[in-house]
């Protein structure tokens, strides 16, 4: 069961700020100062006035790169809204982070220093650890004394689905009693330009940065905790295409796999929510069966291209719909996805 969420996005920092952007409909992409981010893009979706000291202390901070200052504080988020009482057995607890390829920036800007140093290219090693890829999980868990299972997950627009369905199998497992998860993106120059050359130009939307994280647990233990469940996951589902005109006979497969798989019909789906990238997703999920008339919720034109984030995001905008009481119990929520490298997937939430 989904029983807590959160999110750092550019609506804000906590649920509220991200449950009232939605509710507003209002986009939170603006322009771009060009002497800060001299980079392809005019607008983008920037967390406001964000920044690891500001956001966490300054203690601890020096080296953090964006990316694990998002998850840190994303995933903290998180945790506050659950009280200390989740970490009374901090081993059984797990945490599953999304991520894009770890952070952009720190990667290009530690590789230029270590070719451009005075020899024998002197490099900071203190930055060395924000060029790999599980950074920001690792950092979250120790930041926060998160001693379970500790895994990262980078699978493009996808991330954040790919993550859900890692956690629901990490908890069936009895790996951890209890797992946080989620998926994190930061914007930068860096991550503009390789965003800018990987699309069309038709397909250029404004970037867009954050973290989305929630909490998974068995339904009786989140009400003896005091949290009321907002959904159950059904299930996840994934496939593969190889040409772009194959994506969306792809979709479809997997969403009615998905379905076949929960034991539900397509006509329960009252809230969909979709990645909204260029492609037939839309047509799919219009040709649901008949008697579905489902509530669309797009994060994607509120909040730039959050690229790993994104789905995450997604998932985040059914939980807070979930509080807001839609959909009503026993009627399902649908998050899809198409990305751009060959993959499709779709998760199939129910009140």
């Amino acid at each position: 069961m989904f029983s807590a969420w959160s999110a750092v996005s550019p609506f804000g920092t906590g649920a509220e700020a991200y449950s009232a952007g939605l509710r507003s409909a209002t986009s939170a992409v603006g322009a771009l100062d060009p002497e800060a981010y001299p980079g392809p893009y005019e607008r983008a979706g920037l967390v406001d006035g964000f920044s690891a000291a500001a956001a966490l202390g300054k203690k601890g901070t020096r080296t953090m790169d964006r990316v694990t200052a998002l998850a840190v504080s994303t995933v903290g988020e998180l945790l506050e809204r659950c009280g200390s009482s989740l970490l009374e057995r901090p081993e059984r607890v797990g945490l599953v982070l999304g991520t894009g390829s770890g952070s952009v920036q720190s990667i290009m800007d530690f590789t230029r220093d270590s070719l451009t140093g005075d020899r024998p290219y002197l490099v900071d090693p203190a930055r060395f650890p924000n060029t790999v890829m599980n950074r920001a999980a690792g950092q979250s868990a120790i930041w926060h004394g998160i001693k379970g299972p500790n895994t990262t997950i980078a699978g493009g627009w996808l991330t954040g689905l790919l993550a859900l369905g890692y956690a629901a199998r990490l908890h069936r497992g009895g790996h951890c009693d209890r797992v946080l998860c989620g998926a994190a993106e930061e914007f930068s120059v860096q991550r503009a330009w390789l965003e800018w050359h990987a699309a069309e130009e038709a397909a250029r939307p404004p970037l867009g940065e954050g973290g989305a994280a929630w909490l998974l647990e068995p339904g009786d233990e989140a009400r003896a905790a005091g949290r009321e469940p907002l959904a159950r996951l059904l299930t996840t589902r994934f496939r593969a295409y190889h040409r772009p005109q194959d994506a969306g006979p792809a979709l479809t497969e997997c969403v009615r796999g998905a379905l076949a798989e929960a034991g539900v019909s397509g006509g329960a789906v009252r809230l969909v929510a979709p990645l909204g990238a260029p492609g037939e997703e839309y047509a799919v999920l219009r040709a649901l069966p008949a008697g579905s008339d489902p509530e669309w919720i797009r994060c994607r034109p509120l909040l730039g291209d959050a690229s790993a984030a994104a789905t995450g995001f997604q998932l985040a905008a059914v939980l807070a719909a979930a509080g807001d009481g839609r959909p009503a119990a026993g009627e399902l929520s649908l998050v899809t996805g198409i990305d751009r490298d060959g993959t499709v997937g779709c998760a199939v939430l129910a009140r």
